[in-house]
Parts: structure tokens; C-alpha cells; sequence
């Protein structure tokens, strides 16, 4: 069974079943296409769906969080059109509960996992557990919530990976979400964080010290489906938009791997 749907069980059984932030914004009902997506995909995604309504003129509203956040607020009936999630694991879970429509579910992006500092704080290393613990030094780790977020859940495996997880989870700051985490080592409110590296790309004030090997953790992928019920044209067109080499050329810039072929 995989690392993430082990936490997914854990992270279900001790969070609340409410969220205030169900209450969508009227700007983001009355949109042609409502997107949930990683908070991960901000930069690029912003940039696609800006491309998309220059191209068709039809309104597009994202809200970003993690994926855990996102796929709650999904199962208890958000007003969603369509799903982008940093793990599969999450989309998973809303396939079994009939929540999404599993014939219109593809991996759309891959990405890569990296240790960050603030500019110039360290020098970049090649990741191994002595340089690893020597280079954190006891200082903080910022890093997503390690038993709920995508983020947080591929860092904490990989530093289990190294043995070192144990040694180092006094130090772990956690946020809500990566790009929460990002925020804190950008403002040097942390000396260190563990992001995808499309964050740290989309980030001047970081550096990427290290990238940790794919084989320390689950490969990271995006999956994105419809939310089941009636898809409009609009919808429908957005995730045809996602697939185009227009939207490939936009996330291969922003430094995500495109899983799927342009159409």
C-alpha cells in the first residue's frame, strides 16, 4: 500500500469534517469554470487559465490549497468543476466515493523535490544523510504538513529515506500548504524548507541547495479530473486547453515535467 494513502486514513480520522472556506466567493460561482489545484500549481496555472480565456473569453476561477484541503472540500459538495492534485492518492479517494468522474481523470504533470534556503544562506551540496544533517545544522525546516499534504507527506519519506527523520522532526516547521512553507523560507522566517522545485523557480528570495533523489520518495505527480456531475463547454474546453502544446510550453517554463502528449 502506498506512504500517502496510509497518511490520507490517518490525516481523515483526526481533522474535522467542516471547513468555513466551503463558502466560495460570488466571483468564483458565477465563473464559467470553477478549478481546484495544488497551491503548488499557482504560478503556472495562473498563467494557463489567463492564456485560456484570452483565447475562448470565457471566465475561469482557481482556488489554490493542498490537495488534502481541497479533496475534503470537494467530497462535502464544493462547487468544483474540475480537480488538480498533487498526489494521486487524494484523487483516489474521491473516485471511491463517486466524487469525481474517473473516464476524464489523466496525469497531466510530474515535478521534483528540492531543499530550499533563503538566498545565500548555504551553499548547494549533493544529498546524502551526512550532508544533509550537517548543512540543517538544528536549524528550521519548513515544510508542508507531513501527515496530510502531498508536500510535507513525499518530504517526510524521503527524509525517512536517509534515517534521518527521526533526528530531525523537533525542527520541522509545518504550514498548510508548500507554498505556505516556501513564503516562510523566502522571508527568512526559516533558514530552510523542502518544496517542489517549481516553487523554488517561482521564488527569487530561495535557493535550491539539493534535489532529493526520486527513489527517496513516491514519484510526484498531478493528476486532474472533472468533479462528477454536469460538465458545461466551458469545462470541457479548459481541460482540452490543459492538454495543448500553448499550455506544454507554459508549465515545461515554470519547470513542471508534462506527462501527457500535446493535442
Amino acid at each position: 500500500m502506498r506512504v500517502i494513502a496510509r497518511y490520507i486514513r490517518r490525516f481523515l480520522r483526526t481533522s474535522a469534517l467542516s471547513f468555513a472556506c466551503l463558502a466560495m466567493p460570488p466571483a468564483m460561482v458565477q465563473a464559467e469554470t470553477t478549478v481546484f489545484a495544488a497551491a503548488s500549481l499557482k504560478t503556472a496555472l495562473d498563467e494557463v487559465a489567463a492564456d485560456f480565456e484570452d483565447q475562448t473569453d470565457q471566465t475561469t476561477a482557481i482556488s489554490y490549497a493542498g490537495t488534502s484541503v481541497l479533496a475534503r472540500q470537494i467530497s462535502l459538495g464544493a462547487p468544483a468543476d474540475i480537480f488538480i492534485a498533487a498526489s494521486p492518492d487524494w484523487m483516489d479517494w474521491l473516485e471511491e466515493r463517486g466524487a469525481i468522474s474517473p473516464d476524464s481523470r489523466f496525469d497531466l504533470l510530474g515535478n521534483q523535490l528540492v531543499l530550499i534556503a533563503h538566498v545565500d544562506q548555504a551553499a548547494a551540496f549533493d544529498m546524502n544523510a551526512s550532508s544533509l544533517l550537517a548543512t540543517l545544522e538544528g536549524n528550521r525546516i519548513a515544510m508542508a504538513l507531513v501527515d496530510a499534504v502531498p508536500a510535507g507527506i513525499y518530504g517526510k519519506t524521503a527524509l525517512d529515506s536517509f534515517g534521518v527523520w527521526d533526528a530531525l522532526q523537533d525542527q520541522v516547521a509545518q504550514t498548510d500548504n508548500v507554498r505556505a512553507a516556501l513564503a516562510l523560507v523566502a522571508r527568512g522566517e526559516a533558514p530552510f524548507g523542502i518544496v517542489y522545485e517549481t516553487d523554488a523557480l517561482a521564488e527569487p528570495r530561495v535557493s535550491i541547495l539539493a534535489r532529493f533523489p526520486s527513489g527517496s520518495h513516491e514519484k510526484i505527480r498531478y493528476p486532474v479530473a472533472l468533479v462528477a456531475g454536469p460538465s458545461s463547454d466551458a469545462t470541457t474546453r479548459f481541460i482540452t486547453h490543459l492538454r495543448q502544446q500553448r499550455s506544454r510550453a507554459i508549465f515545461e517554463k515554470h519547470g513542471f515535467d508534462v506527462l501527457v502528449p500535446p493535442s
